[in-house]
């Protein structure tokens, strides 16, 4: 496989070169180890999980994230192979690796066929949530091993990193070609807005099958915590300029701070509803999916990585802020800070429900820990511990390798209109390397800025110029 890296020679060397002096490299620079880990981990990933639609004979393959070892057996009885969800990891996956990998593109647009193959019979951009092996075609809707496809529909949260990463690819190599990444993302976008999101309470919906319940309804009033992907609301906001993203952040942060005000966990259940005096609580055992759907389980594990995106590349949120400092006090002191003692499913109070270890809980963890600057030596054993873990399933590998990626400055932030002439601080017209060097001397105290200047060094607008501006700036002047 062929391999490449960023080439930061250039700006390491202009960095260390500056008038009447010189400027050592910043201590937050690229760890160096961390980016070899990370590098090994994606190919291990894609090695495993990236696979080719084999029954499409064409010169333009698809591919998808198998989440299942097993193959149709020969048996009459179609089985799972992918959802939505991991398509949607997985194409998120691809384009922030793009700098490591020479395939990205080319298999990122295998998997942009493939989701246009599998789209929903409710939200016509919209992805169907599961794909099934019958021997002789990936089929939608199929039903309790059914051999025929049926009525097809979808699941938020794959429809939400869908879209995100087609504005990405966007960014990074254009909509000129022979895919429109950014005109499909903004179809999403749209089609998420109007098939799943409860726009009476403002919370995103379980998916666009939702779309015909009426207010009042069980299933119109609920919503799956692992789908608060905030980061992104405001993102999609910018692209479209539709501000009714804005009001489905404030909604959904609404309904974190009324679920997590009274706990000292921060921990959030798998579904959340709404009960009949107008107040959010955990669903009850088995509302959707298992006895678990109102604990803390294998939905809500992911909060902690999807909250502490948010924190990291977007403005700083009261709510989101207290919730992740509930999370890293609670789950040092549980734990007496030995992630192996990271149970595999917890009450909201805290109470382990298991009694084993799972990565699909240990690795969020690391991106809660990353947001918080007295909880370095814990990011360090998390990233150790989820480092050496060794090989998993589909679901615990995908999540260490995109919270790996999130700790990282290879998690990336579309450009959108809203940023304007922003990590241009010199003014001059052009964000150039001129300004990076500014921005690392201001934040060594070497250099002072004016206002214009600090606003235009404030690269991920959240009223702060700190050391991921500094990154963010770093990463548009690499790409």
């Amino acid at each position: 496989m062929k391999k490449y890296q960023k080439i930061t020679v250039i700006l390491t060397a202009a960095l260390l070169i500056v008038q009447n002096g010189s400027l050592s490299f910043p201590a937050y620079a690229a760890d160096s180890n961390r980016e070899q880990t990370l590098q090994e981990t994606y190919l291990q990933w894609k090695d495993t999980y990236i696979t080719e639609d084999t029954y499409i004979q064409a010169d333009t393959p698809q591919y998808y994230v198998s989440y299942n070892d097993e193959r149709y057996a020969g048996d009459n009885i179609s089985v799972p192979v992918t959802v939505s969800e991991a398509h949607g990891y997985g194409m998120l996956i691809t384009v922030c690796m793009a700098d490591y990998d020479s395939e990205a593109k080319a298999i990122f647009d295998g998997m942009y066929r493939y989701y246009r193959a599998h789209l929903s019979d409710i939200g016509p951009n919209l992805m169907s949530w599961q794909q099934c092996d019958n021997g002789t075609a990936l089929i939608d809707g199929a039903v309790d091993g059914a051999m025929q496809g049926g009525e097809a529909d979808s699941a938020t949260d794959g429809d939400l990193d869908i879209a995100y990463s087609l504005l990405l690819a966007d960014q990074k190599w254009g909509s000129d070609g022979d895919i429109n990444y950014r005109e499909t993302a903004l179809a999403v976008i749209d089609d998420i807005m109007e098939y799943e999101v409860n726009q009476t309470d403002w919370l995103l919906q379980l998916g666009d099958w939702v779309y015909w319940s009426e207010p009042g309804e069980t299933y119109y009033h609920a919503t799956r915590s692992s789908d608060f992907i905030l980061q992104y609301f405001p993102v999609f906001a910018d692209a479209t300029g539709d501000t009714r993203w804005n009001q489905l952040y404030d909604g959904t942060c609404a309904v974190i701070a009324s679920i997590t005000e009274d706990q000292q966990t921060g921990l959030l259940p798998d579904f959340i509803i709404k009960d009949e005096n107008g107040q959010w609580i955990p669903a009850p055992a088995n509302f959707l999916e298992d006895v678990t759907d109102g604990q803390y389980a294998y939905n809500s594990c992911r909060t902690p990585w999807r909250l502490g995106v948010d924190h990291l590349y977007h403005e700083k949120n009261e709510t989101v802020e207290t919730v992740l400092n509930k999370l890293n006090q609670w789950i040092q002191n549980t734990t007496n800070g030995d992630p192996d003692q990271i149970m595999a499913g917890y009450m909201l109070d805290g109470t382990a429900t298991q009694d084993y270890n799972d990565l699909c809980f240990v690795a969020p963890f690391l991106v809660a820990a990353a947001c918080d600057k007295e909880s370095s030596a814990w990011e360090e054993t998390l990233w150790d511990y989820i480092r050496n873990y060794g090989e998993d399933v589909y679901y615990g590998d995908t999540i260490r390798l995109l919270c790996m990626i999130s700790v990282t400055d290879h998690w990336l932030v579309p450009e959108t209109n809203k940023e304007g002439q922003k990590g241009d601080i010199d003014g001059s017209g052009t964000t150039n390397l001129t300004d990076l060097i500014l921005l690392h001397r201001y934040l060594l105290r070497q250099d002072t800025l004016t206002l214009e200047q600090w606003e235009r060094a404030d690269y991920n607008l959240d009223n702060i110029v700190n050391v991921t501006d500094s990154i963010l700036l770093k990463r548009f002047l690499l790409s």
